[in-house]
């Protein structure tokens, strides 16, 4: 299993860093420790992570705000990656921002607040499941496209879209990433990552666990997860992670956590080495 592969035009390691828990409660507001906020994105970059995760609408304002405050300037290599489409109101409610307009509002935003001229890629995040789906999505990715024409963006990906957009996609312009919802409990989306991989198309599971609201299936809840972290002497959520990792070699994971210990935790995946047998058992795992 090899333990990095391509985001646009760079190499990343699998396993990253995604920036939405850094906020306060319900990703809206200022961290609860903004010291340990810090101390997070900068242990993760001495572990090794080369790929972090971000949006303008995190917070809103504040993850990048600590991105930059932590990071900058950048380390070569370092791929910042952000998503567009949404904004949020003084509630925290989600509110679409799907337009073109919109989106090269949120490119420039998402610049001006990291500090940087270009990022590495920029996801469209599609708001159907809202209700929102009146902005053809080739019109949304020419904006993206004239955007990395333009030398601000590396690569354009997509999230929160099904196999017709998908397709939709990759016939409009190339797409480097892939981001939906995906883990071993929920493995609905198997179509879209199993085209990825023929595609070389990186796919960037969020929920990896399960669900992140309550009362919805969670990876380690299962049996067999439990099972087999036990024989493994690891915790249940590195073998959902794990896991991931095996499934394909274009998955490129981002744990997010507001904690160095759990931050630490999150990296060990890399030394969870599953075999046919732990594979075996957890392919009995259904939502």
């Amino acid at each position: 299993m090899t333990d990095t592969y391509r985001l646009a035009d760079t190499t990343v390691h699998r396993i990253g860093y995604g920036a939405m828990q850094l906020p306060g409660p319900g990703v809206m507001g200022p961290p609860r420790d903004r010291d340990e906020a810090l101390r997070v994105l900068r242990r993760a970059v001495e572990l090794g992570v080369d790929h972090i995760d971000t949006a303008q609408f995190y917070g809103p304002d504040v993850s990048n705000e600590l991105i930059r405050e932590a990071l900058h300037p950048y380390p070569a290599g370092l791929a910042l990656v952000t998503k567009v489409g949404a904004r949020r109101d003084a509630e925290g409610q989600w509110l679409p921002a799907q337009s073109p307009a919109d989106l090269r509002a949120d490119v420039e935003a998402n610049l001006r607040s990291l500090g940087t001229e270009r990022l590495t890629a920029v996801n469209l995040r599609r708001m159907d499941e809202h209700g929102v789906g009146g902005v053809p999505i080739e019109e949304q990715l020419g904006e993206l496209a004239a955007l990395r024409d333009e030398g601000k963006i590396a690569g354009v990906g997509v999230s929160t879209v099904d196999a017709g957009q998908l397709d939709a996609a990759i016939a409009t312009t190339a797409i480097v990433c892939v981001q939906n919802a995906f883990s071993l409990v929920d493995q609905s989306d198997a179509g879209v990552l199993d085209r990825c991989t023929a595609e070389g198309i990186a796919y960037v599971p969020y929920f990896p666990l399960g669900s992140a609201f309550p009362d919805m299936p969670k990876v380690v809840d299962r049996p067999a997860v439990q099972a087999v972290a036990a024989r493994l002497g690891v915790p249940a959520a590195r073998v959902g992670l794990a896991w991931l990792l095996a499934r394909a070699e274009n998955v490129l994971l981002i744990p997010g956590t507001s904690s160095v210990a759990h931050l630490e935790d999150n990296m060990a995946v890399a030394d969870v080495h599953l075999s046919e047998d732990d594979l075996a058992e957890l392919a009995t795992v259904t939502a």
